[in-house]
């Protein structure tokens, strides 16, 4: 946790600043630890100085973070309004221009930010979780490893006649039986619904000959993983087969040119490597992929990097990142085989290892 606060420091002699405000609940875990406060209400600030750092939030959560090192508590109350510790920061610890998570704050908060400070929007705050140290790749891969332990399991659900929403579950209980979360509500999608790219998991019953695909990611000790896997159920026929092959082969290739790439010590343009499997699929006849590629993985289930056809981003050493891509028909179905890999010094290494040849049951 020092090294994350050092780098927030850094941040904010680098851009002239007296503070910064962390505003979104991500960067709060991430800076804390913390996992307690809710990401549906405004629950909590940080706010964090050359020589200081203060946790803002009310008496509900005092004594949860009261053991959270380096952070001074800044108590909400009834008497003691959010104002007047903007008021005491400003005129007591004399912060005047505050760096602020510009896509995280409301248009009230700004107005009360600007009756004390300069707030400023300071875009490096964005890419704070960017690179992921051991640690977090260690706590990625345990999330991943429980994530193909589910898929094993719920291969043994896929019955006829069980719906999204019954294997849905399924995979939620079992991640949670085994002490952790899910990272987000599983994607489970039969037949024809598997050509939407993200699918609202239905009462829909399986049938013989439905391709089934699913999404689906674990939360371990606040970090996440996120999997794609497509299985048949029935025998598949020659045009779901040709599909199937498509997008294994596209993401083989992505895979084996980013390896190229990171071996000739090359500039990785995730644009690029967006590209690798975009022009593999649709030389193959088929529509492009209607979403990016990839994206980061972390705290979150979608961070930085983006993969995408109009990204900025280059691709670097400690990055952990998806790559998905995939085939949809309207009417037919669909196809998406995804992983996670992380970027190391000579090479990509997967973190997700569910089989990936077309399994027919």
């Amino acid at each position: 946790m020092r090294n994350k606060i050092k780098s927030i420091k850094l941040l904010i002699k680098k851009s002239d600043l007296d503070a910064v405000l962390i505003s979104s609940v991500s960067n709060i875990v991430y800076l804390t630890d913390y996992c307690g406060f809710s990401y549906f209400e405004r629950e909590a600030f940080l706010v964090i100085t050359n020589k200081e750092n203060y946790l803002i939030t009310d008496g509900r959560y005092s004594e949860a973070v009261s053991d959270i090192l380096g952070f001074e508590l800044l108590e909400v109350s009834s008497t003691r309004r959010l104002e007047h510790i903007f008021k005491y920061l400003s005129e007591e610890k004399k912060i005047k221009k505050i760096g602020i998570e510009e896509n995280n704050i409301t248009v009230t908060e700004s107005k009360k930010l600007k009756k004390y400070f300069r707030a400023m929007p300071v875009p490096d705050l964005q890419n704070l979780r960017i690179i992921k140290d051991e640690d977090e790749i260690s706590k990625i891969e345990k999330a991943c490893k429980l994530g193909d332990e589910a898929f094993d399991f719920i291969l043994g659900k896929i019955k006829k006649g069980v719906t999204e929403q019954e294997l849905a579950f399924e995979i939620e209980f079992f991640i949670k039986r085994k002490g952790a979360n899910i990272s987000f509500p599983p994607i489970v999608a039969f037949g024809a619904n598997s050509s939407i790219p993200h699918h609202n998991t239905s009462d829909q019953k399986l049938k013989t000959n439905d391709p089934v695909l699913l999404d689906f990611g674990v939360k371990y000790q606040n970090y996440c993983s996120d999997m794609t896997r497509t299985i048949f159920f029935g025998k598949a026929d020659e045009k779901f087969k040709k599909m199937y092959r498509t997008v294994l082969n596209a993401q083989q290739l992505t895979i084996e040119q980013l390896n190229n790439l990171t071996i000739a010590k090359k500039q990785i343009k995730a644009s690029y490597v967006d590209n690798i499997a975009r022009k593999h699929i649709t030389d193959q006849g088929f529509p492009t992929i209607p979403h990016s590629l990839g994206h980061g993985i972390g705290i979150e289930v979608h961070e930085q990097p983006r993969l995408s056809p109009k990204s900025k981003d280059i691709l670097k050493e400690g990055m952990v990142f998806s790559i998905e891509p995939g085939i949809y028909i309207q009417g037919y179905g669909g196809v998406r085989i995804e992983d996670l890999v992380v970027l190391e010094k000579n090479a990509s290494r997967l973190l997700t290892h569910s089989p990936k040849h077309l399994i027919e049951t």
